[in-house]
């Protein structure tokens, strides 16, 4: 279940739905925005990702992107890992996007929570900026699990909690109060960069998350804060 701004349940369809709806009325500035309001760090976070579970893929790697969007992530493990990638998202309008960045990649709508994969076909999955976005995030983490072979590895990279005094007012200042406005005058839609911050701040802390990846069947559960803790990269193992 997810829930409103005013704090009413939602279902899980509906909050899909409103999900989908969003990032697909804010992707054609969905990267733009990216690099704008993350001066490009999100770039830094990505390459991190990509160089923590490079070492972990054999040759040949089978990996999967979830919650992939415009492919950035996708393309980056393509590139520097030269692993099969898949990218799934089920946001049409962001998919056509990853399309024309990456056409060497196969991309397919599907649901998180629903992959539509046989058990254990990957050596990798990853998810960038996306298990936040679900109604269910121990779902979310089960299907990860599901999907990956025996002892393949997770790479979680998601907005976190700062843990640096300084930085953490900072960034509170820059989600509730600069991102809705510059995202919402640049991309039009002022609601979408609200929910950013909010869907934020309702998401579990690091310490949180790695108990919820361990309790899902992950082994090694292991998380490095970025910038500050502004993200956090969790990785782990499929028992």
């Amino acid at each position: 279940m997810g829930l409103t701004d005013s704090g009413q349940k939602i279902s899980a369809d509906d909050h899909a739905r409103r999900v989908r709806d969003m990032f697909a009325r804010i992707s054609p500035r969905y990267d733009l925005l990216n690099h704008l309001l993350s001066v490009n760090v999100d770039k830094r976070w990505r390459a991190r990702v990509v160089r923590k579970i490079a070492p972990w893929l054999p040759v040949n790697a089978q990996v999967l992107d979830v919650g992939c969007g415009t492919g950035d992530l996708s393309l980056e493990l393509f590139e520097k890992t030269a692993a099969q990638v898949i990218g799934l998202d089920f946001c049409s309008p962001m998919l056509e996007l990853a399309i024309k960045k990456a056409p060497q990649l196969r991309f397919i709508e599907g649901d998180a929570l629903n992959l539509p994969f046989e058990d254990g076909l990957f050596d990798g999955v990853t998810i960038g900026f996306a298990l936040r976005n679900l109604s269910n995030v121990e779902a979310g983490l089960a299907e990860l699990n599901r999907v990956l072979k025996r002892n393949g590895v997770v790479a979680i990279l998601e907005f976190s909690q700062p843990n640096v005094p300084g930085i953490r007012e900072l960034v509170r200042f820059y989600y509730w109060r600069l991102l809705p406005f510059v995202g919402g005058l640049v991309s039009g839609s002022r609601n979408a960069y609200q929910y950013l911050p909010d869907s934020i701040s309702k998401f579990p802390n690091q310490q949180a998350l790695a108990e919820m990846m361990r309790a899902a069947g992950f082994e090694r559960v292991e998380f490095e804060n970025l910038s500050g803790g502004i993200a956090a990269l969790h990785t782990g193992r499929r028992a």
